[in-house]
Formats: C-alpha cells, structure tokens, sequence
C-alpha cells in the first residue's frame, strides 16, 4: 500500500506541475486529487480496486500531456472540440464513481466501530457493481486516449505557424485619440493631484480594473498633460502584457531614452540607469500580470533614485495583488468606475454616430439606449459596440436584432470585448476557473450571497482543506483573488478580516463567463426570460420560468440553487423528483409552505452525493426524518431560521463528512441529539443547544469537548439550561476555535450567569459575540489575558451591563489587540473613550448604538454611530486629503 500511495501521489504531483488548463482539464485535476485521496486515505477499502484505480489514474495522466495543446487548439480545430467534448463527459463519469466510492469508504469507516467488519451482501453487490463501472470506464479511457493519438497527435505535429491557437502579442502605447475620451476627467485630475504636489523618489501609483474599463487610455491622457511633460525630463511608456520579456522592457526603455540597446541585460540596466540620473522621470508599467519571476524587483533595483530628483511609476494591471507586490500602497490604488447613463451616451455617439445625419440618429436614439444599457458603462464594449452598429444600416429593425441577441452578435462579429475580458479567465489557476463560472447561473444583476457560493464551491469539491485552513476558508480567498482580478465586485462591504459577505458581476464579464459555460456545458442559465432547458443541465439556476418536468431522466445535475424567493411545486409527480445525482442543493429562498414536505425530504434522502444542503427559513419543516443520516456524503447542513424545527433525529449524529451544522435562530428546537461528539469532523456549529437535566435524550456542554476540529462555534443557553461544573472546562479543549457566539436569552437565573461568568473559552479566539447576556458586569474570561489573540468583539443587547470588569482593562503590560468593536443597546453601560483607546491601542474601526452612557466617545452613541480610524486620520490631514491645485505646481524637479 505505501507503493501504491507514493506513486499516486507523485502522478498527482507530475499533473499539477502544468498550469493554464481551461475546464475540462481543471475537471481532471480535482479528479485525480480525489483519486490520489481515495487511494492513500482509505488503504483498505482501495485494495479492493486497486489494480483498477491505478490503471484509471495511469490512463489519466497520459492524456493530461495532450490537454495543454488541446485547449490551445480548440478553437480552430473541430476535432480537437470533438474529442475534448467527449473526453468531459468521460471525466465526469469517472468522478461520480470516484464519489461514490469516497462516500461509501467513510461510511463503512464510521461503521467500524460499532459493528463487526464482515461484507452484508449489500456491501458485495456495491463492490461487484463497481468494479464492474471501472472496468468500463478504464477502457473507454484507453480508446479516448486511442483516438487523441489518431485524431489530434497529427495536428500538434503540423508547424506552428498553421495550428498555433495563441493569440497575437497585445501591445499599448502613449499614442491615443483624445477626441474620444469620455467621462476619465475626474480619474486624470485625482491621479495627477498624488503625482504633481509629491517630490519623492521613485514614487508609484496603480490603476486596478477590469479588461475594457478605460485603465490605458486614464494613463495615456495623464502621460500626455502638458503639466505633466513638463514636469518629468524623461518619460518612458512600457506595454508590459502577459508574456513578460525582462531583455525586451529594458531594450524598450533604452530606445526611448535615446540610448544604445545592445549588450547583455545587466549592461542594458546599467545604461538605464546612467541615462535616468540626475534627472526626473516618469515610467508606465501598462498592463501588468504577473510579478512571479522577479522581473519588477531586477529592474525597479536599478533604477536610479537620485536626491532631490522626482521619478515616478505608474502601473495598470487588472490584479490588484500584483501592483500591490510592485510596491504600491492601498492609498495610491486608483481604481476607475464605470461610465455613467450620460457619459455612456457620449463616447456612444462620438462612434456610433460619427457618419449619421442628425434626424436618423434622433429615430434611433431609443434603440440605441436599449442597446447601450447592456454594455454597463464598460467603455472598451461602448466604442466596440458604437462601431458594430456604425457598420449597420441606419434602420431600427435592423438594430433592433442587434439588440434582441446582444451577446451572441457582440461575441460572432466582434469579438475584440470579449477576447478582452477572456484573457483575464484564461490566466486563472484552474480551480478558479471553476469558481469564476459559477456565476453564470445567476441573473442579471442579481447580488450574490458570499456564504451561498463559498458553501457551492466547499459541496462539489472545488476546493478542499489546505494545510490549517478549512475548505471555507480557502473558499474565501478563491472569492478574495477573484475580487483582487477585478472579475467580481463587492457590495456589501468586507468584515475586519476580509471576507465578504455579498458581491455581484459586471453584466459584460458575465455574458463571458455564460459564453465559456456554454461551451463547456457547465452550467444553464437563465435566458433573458425564456424557458430554461434542463435536460442536460449540470448546475442550474432556479427562476421562476425553470420547467422541472423537462429535468426527469436527468443524471447529470450536481448543483441546483434558487435565485429567488418562490414556490417549487414539489410532488412525486415532477420531473425533480428523479433526479438523484446532485451533490449541492440550496433552497434558501424557497416558500415551502404549499408543498408536501415528507415527500421533499423523502426525495432528499434519496440523493446519495448530496454534500451540500441548504433549507434555511423551510417554513413548513418541523422535524428531519431518520433517513437523513443515510445521507453519508453530507458535508454542510443548513437550517438556520426554520422556526417551527422541533426535533434533529439521532441519525444525524452518524453522518461521517459533516463539517458544517447550522441550525441557529430554530427557537421550537430546544437540544441536540446525544451523540454530537462522534462528528469529529465538524468545523462549525452554529445554534447548540445545551439541554436541561431531565433529558436523557438531549446533548449537553460537555461532549463538545470531543469537537476539536471546531473553527466556529455558536452555543445557545436559556432559562432550562444546566452546566455542570466540570463542564466549564469543555470550551478550553477546542484549540482550534476562531469564533465563539454566545446568546444567552435575557436568563436572568443567577446560576446561569455565575456558570457563563465562569467559562474557559480557548486563548485562540479571534472573534466573540455575546448576545442578550443579563449579568450586570462582562465576565471573567473577556479579557486581554485570557483573549490574546482576539481580533474582533461585539457585546449586543445586554441590558443589565453596568461596567466592564476590572479584567477587561487589562494593564499597562496587557493590552488588547481588538482590531473592531461593536457595542449595541447597552444602555446603563458607562465607559470612557480614553479608557478604551488605553486599553485597545490597535482598534480602528467601531460600531455603537443605543450605549447613553458611554462618555466623549468619536461617534454618535445613541443612534447608530460608527468611527473609523483611517478616515479619523485623512480628516487630520494625511496626503490623501492634500487638494490638487495644478496653478502651484512645480513644473521642475
């Protein structure tokens, strides 16, 4: 077994080596990875197809060289389409097995312990049956991998120049037409204001966008102002793109400048170097991908920094991180917006319009508004699309066509916008070209949950546990970098860490991400109204116009999530109803109330692969049946504000992959069934209950004890709750806990709020929530010395708080390290704010409402007041607040 582990492991590693891979190769990635999993962590079990494991994972890996030429070719080959359609269809195949077994392993695991380990004849005939799949599915390998060196070999061989699929080398420079600059004023003058009042060295600014949001043409008007040519005696413009050349940028530069371009390139920096000193400068780094292989350092190292002499950077890029690491700072980072309805309509015209007469562009205006509102003020689709229809005839049916089939017309006979904004999917790491599709299945305009896609991501197995973080965790910051790549937007702001918590898509980014799902059958989507087909759908988005008989006979469909509050007319009866495939099922947004919920949750329990469910607010739920623990894949369960929830069956307990239980704000639930500690695998628990004595059949504070995977913890306590004394130490044994949520429930009880007053939470916490507490001091624990590592505190609705204890000031030696604070209706709290910032010397940001006694405090405490530190400090008189006034700048160095 350690052979056969090792070798999987090293294919694994051989697979991961290539980068760059569209789709169907991530498909294979995450397969293998599972493979390489299956084999290795569950040995016994694996033995029993181990020859075929192996020969599937072999067989796999020998393809995996043909991808990376194969996604290149594509477009311009229809066989090498063909084959890869073929061979998708074969990898997901392969993957559901690959589940199946995963599932079935830890099952019988979990089962281990509590029975005896001979085969039931159910267990032979699972086995037989799915030897038998392997057996198929390995030799429909061998002849997909026949066919690539028969069809597609031929044409990798042919020469480069006939079948190369890359696209030609993009390239910008200084030179642009100023008469068709719209609505970039405000972005030229902010920038020049940061770049003409300074005298520094080396000075760098970034412009962070989208592909098409006007990023080079911002930079060319500020390279071209006439303030800024006579500012800087040397101006240098480097068009960097994806492919970055270090000999060719330094050569580039030279020519410029005037100077000799030959020699090796430690000579070619040295002669920059000589050329820019004793002399202000201004460089563009326009179009910036990657930093990686230390070009930016070598350079910017060489580079002369001359006292007294100005020189500045600019540099575009569509990543955030990446100007960043060239050493821009977060308040140096111009980030451009989209053109308004009246900006739109301008730069609209200036192309458009250029060769109408006035009465036919009066007759058009409507159509062409109709039009325009679809390119979402991206200024690159404006031009590109005022060119398409400059190119029409001037009639308004004929434009009308345009607009009815908007995208497809944009994609087939331009395609300059969408090959803009491809470049930023086909840079991505193949995981995140998973992620990034996910969003075709929402609709226009629509404000995503950050929490739904992450949990989406976490079912099907698009990310995994990494290292100490959780598979959330690193769901986050998948969502984090597709931000950072300017491919999604926020909403609603960031938390103190980071994390999001909604985000939407540009309409022209997701029109992309439709396209690439098309073609890759990844997903449908809602077609702008019309009747979804659900025949064939893998992931699919649920609107009002979703026809569900059309998805009977469907064995396909892993993902399906609602999109908005409706009605789904459950029955026996709808095509639904035999769709047993799915793996993620969020029906969050439901109205449950005119359905048979045992016939919903009788077809719920049928869906072996489910991973990912969510029923939250499922108002007509009262009580989970006992099939639900044959759902042995189960990894997060969702039923929070299901109000009428009474009872959990004991067979929840059993599920062997359970990391997320949340059954928070369920107030007719009053315990957990006994048995809670057996989920060593749980990461977060939110809505514990901590049943009263009499129970025999309730959990109680201890067995959390037995949780040590616990990264989030909610614990709810009322009046009928008892902890016992040697339970106040359970808390202490979760070492990995992050966040702790305590709602006490206003109990009064004195035995209550001695027991939580005597509480050992972990000194790991970074985050605690005490809600509805009712003791008149904060307790023992909430302190600097039993806290250290805490990031974020919310005290809400604790009515009887009159003073923080002793403890919570610490001393001059212990201090918090409270990044954030929220106090809510805290009304007979007194504290003064030169106590706080004493005691909390790292806090920047603060949130208070309804806290009347709270003394010379920056905000507003009894409405809702908030304080930020950073913007406390631009109000003091920080760079970022220095007016520009371009009439006293200095126009020499």
């Amino acid at each position: 077994m350690p052979k056969l582990a090792s070798e999987a492991q090293k294919r694994e590693t051989d697979i991961f080596s290539s980068a760059g891979f569209a789709v169907v190769t991530a498909v294979v990635q995450l397969l293998v990875n599972d493979l390489a999993r299956a084999i290795y962590a569950q040995s016994s079990y694996a033995l029993e197809y181990q020859t075929l494991f192996d020969e599937m994972t072999k067989q796999l890996t020998y393809m995996q060289s043909f991808l990376t030429d194969a996604e290149k070719l594509k477009g311009k080959h229809e066989t090498v389409k063909t084959t890869l359609i073929d061979l998708r269809e074969l990898i997901y195949e392969a993957d559901d097995l690959v589940i199946d077994c995963l599932i079935r392993a830890a099952y019988l695991d979990k089962r281990k312990s509590s029975t005896c380990c001979h085969l039931s004849p159910r267990e032979i005939f699972f086995r037989y049956q799915t030897g038998k799949k392997l057996t198929a599915i390995n030799k429909r390998i061998v002849k997909m991998h026949q066919n690539l060196s028969i069809y597609v070999t031929p044409i990798f061989r042919q020469p480069s120049g006939d079948s190369s699929g890359t696209s030609a080398v993009r390239w910008t420079s200084q030179v642009f037409d100023q008469s068709q600059i719209v609505g970039l004023k405000e972005d030229a003058i902010r920038i020049k204001g940061w770049i003409l009042p300074q005298n520094e060295v080396l000075h760098r600014v970034g412009i962070v966008g989208m592909g098409g949001l006007g990023k080079t043409t911002i930079t060319q008007t500020i390279f071209n102002d006439t303030r800024i040519c006579a500012r800087f005696q040397n101006k240098i413009w480097v068009s960097v793109s994806q492919t970055v050349n270090e000999t060719e940028i330094m050569k580039s530069m030279l020519r410029q400048l005037q100077a000799d371009d030959s020699g090796s390139d430690g000579n070619l920096q040295f002669k920059i170097c000589q050329v820019l000193s004793s002399t202000s400068y201004l460089i563009v780094m326009d179009d910036v991908w990657s930093v990686d292989s230390g070009w930016w350092d070598r350079i910017s190292c060489g580079l002369p920094k001359t006292a007294g002499y100005s020189s500045c950077v600019i540099i575009t890029s569509r990543i955030e991180g990446v100007v960043k690491r060239m050493g821009v700072v977060e308040e140096r980072i111009h980030r451009p917006r989209p053109l308004n309805e009246d900006e739109s309509w301008s730069l609209f015209c200036k192309v458009a319009f250029i060769s109408t007469k006035e009465i036919y562009k009066n007759k058009l205006e409507e159509i062409a508004k109709t039009i325009l509102r679809k390119c979402s003020g991206l200024p690159l689709a404006i031009k590109t699309t005022g060119g398409l229809l400059s190119s029409k005839k001037q009639n308004y049916y004929e434009w009308k066509r345009v607009s009815d089939d908007f995208r497809q017309k944009l994609a087939a006979e331009s395609r300059t916008v969408m090959a803009s904004l491809q470049l930023s999917y086909d840079e991505l790491p193949p995981h995140l070209k998973h992620c990034i599709l996910c969003f075709s299945i929402y609709p226009e305009d629509h404000e995503i949950k950050a929490e739904q896609l992450v949990r989406w991501w976490v079912g099907e197995g698009f990310v995994h546990d990494k290292g100490s973080d959780t598979a959330t965790d690193v769901a986050f910051s998948c969502l984090a970098e597709l931000i950072s790549r300017c491919l999604v937007e926020v909403v609603q702001p960031r938390s103190y860490n980071g994390r999001v918590y909604s985000c939407k898509m540009h309409d022209m980014v997701r029109d992309m991400t439709i396209l690439i799902a098309r073609e890759e059958a990844f997903s449908s989507f809602d077609e702008g109204g019309k009747h979804i087909s659900t025949v064939d759908s893998r992931r699919l988005g649920v609107t009002e116009t979703t026809n569900y008989h059309t998805l009977e006979g469907n064995t396909k469909l892993r993902a399906l999530l609602l999109m908005t509050s409706h009605s789904i007319p459950f029955s026996r009866s709808i095509g639904l109803a035999t769709v047993n495939s799915v793996r993620v099922l969020d029906l969050s947004h439901v109205n449950l109330d005119t359905i048979s919920m045992e016939d919903l949750c009788q077809w719920i329990s049928t869906l072996k692969r489910l991973a990912y469910l969510n029923l939250r607010a499922a108002a007509g739920l009262v009580e989970l049946p006992y099939t639900f623990g044959r759902l042995w894949g189960l990894q997060i369960l969702i039923l929070d504000e299901c109000k009428y929830l009474t009872k959990l069956p004991a067979s929840i307990t059993t599920l062997p992959k359970l990391t997320v239980l949340d059954i928070g704000n369920c107030p007719a639930l009053q315990y957990l069934p006994q048995g809670i500690s057996t989920l060593t695998t749980l990461q977060e628990l939110h809505g514990f209950k901590i049943s009263r004595p009499t129970n025999t059949e309730g959990c109680h504070l201890g067995e959390l004890k037995c949780l040590t995977q616990l990264r989030v913890l909610q614990v709810d306590i009322n009046e009928e709750s008892i902890i016992d004394d040697e339970e106040l130490t359970a808390l202490a044994q979760l070492q990995h806990l992050k966040l702790l949520l305590i709602n006490a429930n206003n109990c009064e009880d004195a035995n209550i709020i001695e027991k939580l007053n005597n509480l050992s939470p972990p000194p790991c916490l970074e985050e605690v929530y005490l809600g509805h507490y009712y003791g008149e001091s904060s307790p023992n624990w909430l302190s600097p010395t039993s806290l250290p590592q805490l990031q974020y505190l919310c005290i809400e609705d604790a009515r009887a708080l009159n003073v923080m204890n002793p403890l919570f000031w610490g001393d001059a030696e212990r201090t918090w390290r409270l990044e954030s604070l929220c106090l809510k209706y805290l009304p007979r709290l007194e504290a003064e704010w030169a106590e706080v910032q004493r005691a909390m010397p790292a806090l920047s940001f603060l949130k208070v409402s309804h806290c009347y006694k709270l003394q010379s405090f920056p905000c507003n405490v009894k409405a809702l007041g908030v304080w930020n530190k950073d913007e406390d400090e631009k109000e003091d008189g920080k760079p970022e607040d220095v007016a520009y006034q371009p009439e006293e700048c200095q126009t020499t160095p």
